[in-house]
């Protein structure tokens, strides 16, 4: 078993010296881990919702709706059931000097605060604030940096994306979009942050409850025609890395078949990284960020594989650029935020990939 393993993650980085399209993922608290490989180097882009493979989508339409067609690929799995066995390096990280933390500090609180404004004008419900730290490394080893999230997330779909044309994503997201199995549908409403001190057993403000119930009527309102809805069950505490989040699990069977792009549509984004209503928070992300999201807080899985369907949000992802890793990390503003807590909430988030790192 240990050599299986060993020839797997060997696998994995003759692929990336190789610059082949691959990716490599596990599903939340799964043993399995699948790594899909593209035959060639095209860019192939998702046409319709039938066709079969792995994407990538964007947050906007401002990047390749990539798909990894199954036609056109080979997969390859493994099972790891323990983890003691990834003995793994540290590289040296350069971490933001105070100066980039105070100015970071100062832009995104000045974004809070315009936002909150235009909350408060009515225009706007809800609005998720994002943005990227850059950290510097000296070296970066992409499969033991994987190995390391696998270990550390367990509960999270923890994967590595590369397509030479679009460039190297890491994630371990604990969102997921939607999963879709026969006419069974499930998905979930996830708000709320707050750092995990020894227990689970904790006390929500307002402004978490209050948020998590707006993605929660968000999914329910936006998917009731297309699904007979037969469980809402939540909120709860669950811990992400170092994080709790509220999560409320919502279910039920389809109405008709060949709903996946009428749901992807109706869902993606969700309140929970884009804002309410969708199409306004959306525009005041795309003119208000001081950068574009691309990827993150777009959605990634397995598209109609093993008669299922199962595509999760990114979050808790960063990009790898040379000797870089752009974090990228946010929050939701409503009117009951504080500027300096939503800063600090980003910060906390962007620790949970700095640890791996």
């Amino acid at each position: 078993m240990q050599t299986e393993i060993t020839s797997f993650f060997n696998k994995i980085t003759a692929i990336y010296k190789a610059q082949k399209p691959f990716v490599v993922y596990r599903k939340p608290n799964e043993e399995l881990v699948s790594l899909i490989v593209q035959n060639n180097t095209k860019l192939y882009e998702l046409e319709d919702y039938n066709q079969q493979g792995f994407v990538f989508m964007p947050f906007y339409n401002n990047g390749s709706k990539v798909l990894f067609p199954a036609k056109e690929c080979s997969t390859f799995q493994t099972k790891i059931t323990q983890y003691d066995m990834f003995l793994t390096k540290n590289g040296v990280v350069k971490i933001t000097n105070d100066d980039n933390y105070n100015k970071a500090k100062e832009i995104h609180i000045n974004l809070v605060e315009k936002a909150l404004k235009f909350i408060k004008e009515g225009k706007a419900q809800k609005i998720v604030l994002s943005r990227k730290e850059i950290i510097e490394f000296s070296h970066f080893n992409m499969v033991n940096t994987y190995k390391k999230m696998l270990k550390n997330y367990i509960n999270a779909f923890v994967y590595v994306w590369f397509h030479p044309q679009v460039g190297l994503w890491m994630g371990a997201t604990p969102e997921r979009l939607l999963n879709i199995k026969n006419n069974h549908f499930k998905t979930m409403a996830l708000a709320g942050t707050q750092p995990f001190v020894n227990t689970t057993d904790v006390i929500w403000e307002d402004k978490e409850l209050q948020e998590q119930q707006f993605v929660t009527d968000f999914i329910i309102n936006n998917i009731k025609n297309n699904v007979d809805i037969k469980e809402v069950n939540g909120p709860y505490t669950i811990k992400a890395g170092s994080l709790l989040h509220l999560r409320t699990d919502i279910s039920g069977e389809l109405i008709h078949l060949n709903l996946l792009e009428d749901l992807v549509t109706a869902l993606h984004p969700t309140p929970a990284v884009c804002g309410l209503p969708k199409n306004t928070a959306q525009q005041f992300i795309l003119e208000n960020e001081s950068y574009l999201r691309t990827y993150y807080s777009g959605f990634l899985g397995e598209l109609n594989m093993h008669n299922s369907s199962q595509l999760f949000v990114n979050l808790r992802c960063m990009q790898i650029i040379n000797n870089c890793a752009e974090i990228f990390v946010g929050g939701g503003i409503t009117n009951e935020s504080v500027p300096e807590k939503e800063f600090k909430e980003t910060v906390s988030k962007s620790q949970i990939m700095k640890n791996i790192l």
